[in-house]
């Protein structure tokens, strides 16, 4: 009976696939959850004030755009990890999860080199865009086509 209870345990297990990454709040990641969606990596850091000034906007976004297929994810630009993240994260009123791994691996593309910068994922999984500077909502929003209207 325990080996069956194992092999269920170790089929069940396998299925979820494996972790890629873990956000802040010590939950897995996994880069095939975001497959089919637009996602949103805003690079932040809490001496940069057009970042502090662009995380609201990028609340707004995410609660406004949950149920259209589009994931705002933040990355500390300084690498700040632990409870020091935590902190920053709470300090800093960010709605949205935040990885402690960098993707920019994952997608190939560069580390910014000016604060915030948000790279925009297609669907597919191809970066679609590069926006250097403090986004707004409708900034957002017009990178995938969708505005502020009802859905």
């Amino acid at each position: 009976m325990r080996r069956v209870a194992a092999v269920f345990l170790a089929l069940g297990l396998s299925s979820c696939g494996p972790i890629d990454f873990e956000y802040a709040d010590g939950t897995a990641g996994r880069y095939a959850d975001w497959r089919g969606h637009w996602v949103f990596v805003n690079y932040w850091a809490e001496w940069c004030a057009p970042c502090r000034y662009e995380i609201p906007q990028l609340n707004a976004f995410r609660t406004a755009m949950a149920d259209r297929n589009a994931i705002v994810v933040g990355v500390n630009f300084d690498g700040v990890d632990g409870s020091a993240l935590q902190g920053l994260i709470h300090r800093m009123k960010i709605e949205f999860p935040v990885t402690t791994q960098d993707p920019r691996g994952r997608f190939g593309y560069e580390m910014p080199s000016v604060l915030p910068t948000t790279v925009v994922i297609d669907p597919k999984g191809t970066v679609a865009a590069t926006l250097v500077g403090p986004q707004t909502e409708e900034t957002l929003r017009a990178v995938i086509g969708t505005s502020a209207g009802p859905s």
